[in-house]
C-alpha cells in the first residue's frame, strides 16, 4: 500500500510542476537527422553550425541547420518577439551551445546553407571577429 502514495505523491509533484508556468530556455539537445529547420526544411545534420530559438512566452523551439536561417525566419515572418528571443548556437569546435547574442563569430566555414558564420565561445585569434548584429546585418544583405 505504500507504493500506491508514493505514486500518487510523485504524479502531484509532477503535475504541480508542470503547472508552475515556468517556461525552460534552457538550451536542448538536437535529435540530428531528425529535426527539420524551420525556415529551409532541411534535416539538421551538421552539428557544428545547429541553433536553436526559444520563443519566450510561450516556450517553444525552432531549430536551425544554420545561424542564417533563423535570422532570415526572425526577418520573413516579422515575428514580433525577435529581440526577446532565446537563441543558442554551437560552438564549431566543441559543439556547446553559446548564447547567440554573446557569441564571437568568424567567417568563411562551409556551413548547411552557405552562410558561412562560425560560432565560437572565445574571440578567435588572427581571424577578424564578429558579434551576433554584425553576423545578422551581413546575412539580411545590409550595408556595413
Amino acid at each position: 500500500m505504500w507504493y500506491f502514495k508514493v505514486f500518487w505523491f510523485t504524479c502531484t509533484l509532477f503535475f504541480l510542476g508542470a503547472c508552475s508556468g515556468e517556461i525552460d530556455t534552457s538550451p536542448k539537445e538536437v535529435k540530428f537527422d531528425r529535426e527539420i529547420c524551420e525556415r529551409c526544411k532541411m534535416i539538421i545534420s551538421v552539428r557544428n553550425y545547429a541553433a536553436q530559438t526559444i520563443d519566450p512566452h510561450t516556450g517553444k523551439r525552432y531549430y536551425w541547420d544554420d545561424i542564417g536561417c533563423a535570422i532570415l525566419w526572425f526577418d520573413e515572418k516579422n515575428i514580433a518577439w525577435e529581440e526577446e528571443a532565446i537563441t543558442y548556437v554551437t560552438d564549431v569546435k566543441t559543439g556547446e551551445w553559446l548564447n547567440a547574442k554573446k557569441a564571437y563569430y568568424t567567417q568563411g566555414a562551409i556551413t548547411p546553407m552557405n552562410f558561412g558564420f562560425s560560432a565560437h565561445k572565445e574571440p578567435q585569434v588572427e581571424v577578424e571577429n564578429y558579434d551576433y548584429a554584425t553576423v545578422r546585418d551581413r546575412v539580411l544583405g545590409k550595408p556595413l
